[in-house]
């Protein structure tokens, strides 16, 4: 039987996603506590790896048991609150992917441009200096479509090539939120892409430069990378 599961969690708490042998990872507890349910190894399959200190308002994982317990949601809960928290559990097709089956995600990045406080440190990206926000919104256009986002992602691929729908950026008095919904983001993508926009709202680049990445991705073509704390996988179509 497989099971599809919609869960949140506070990623400062954790060393990344993926299961690591000596580190805390939010795949390795989870698959503990279904394992200790279950008395039985369970693995679970999640729709993307978030970095170390990234959280997630809505991830999406898959995993196979014999039977679908009825409290199962409130067993898992109590042994993973309050880091991670299991939202949805349910029965799905036994062909069902929690990452291949993945239509489009939605990532939103979180900027407090106000005075540092200490209980915003895991959860927002504090800089100690202003951004021109207009020049990031003009910027932001030339990401849109289809490219070769190799400039903009860590690590070998076969293949570099994705799609983003929309770009929102938001400012509500002193937080700044930039949204991105894509069909797929590949590792330290989403951060890379704001450090190239905190970079134009500081006035050190402009959005040539970022359309020069895109169109050259044989170049190599390196921005800052945002640091991790600020970014939340916040949505997933099926």
């Amino acid at each position: 039987m497989r099971i599809k599961m919609v869960f949140s969690y506070d990623g400062s708490k954790f060393n990344g996603f993926q299961r690591q042998k000596s580190m805390p990872s939010i795949q390795g507890t989870i698959e503990s506590a279904l394992s200790n349910i279950y008395n039985t190894p369970i693995t679970i399959k999640g729709a993307g790896r978030t970095d170390a200190g990234v959280h997630a308002n809505n991830q999406v994982a898959h995993f196979n048991v014999e039977d679908l317990r009825p409290n199962l949601k409130e067993e898992l809960n109590n042994l993973l609150r309050p880091s991670i928290y299991v939202k949805n559990i349910k029965k799905v097709d036994d062909d069902f992917h929690a990452r291949k089956d993945a239509k489009k995600k939605e990532y939103v990045y979180k900027i407090n441009l106000g005075p540092f406080q200490s209980s915003l440190n895991d959860y927002y990206y504090q800089p100690n200096y202003q951004l021109d926000v207009s020049l990031m919104k003009d910027a932001s256009k030339v990401m849109l479509g289809t490219h070769d986002f190799h400039n903009f992602v860590a690590g070998f691929r076969d293949d570099y090539v994705s799609t983003i729908h929309s770009i929102t950026i938001t400012k509500t008095f002193q937080k700044l939120e930039i949204t991105f919904v894509g069909v797929g983001f590949y590792r330290y993508m989403v951060r890379n892409l704001v450090g190239a926009l905190l970079e134009v709202g500081k006035y050190k680049i402009d959005r040539n430069y970022i359309k020069k990445m895109l169109d050259n991705p044989d170049e190599e073509l390196r921005l800052p990378t945002a640091p991790p704390q600020g970014l939340y996988l916040n949505k997933i179509w099926y």
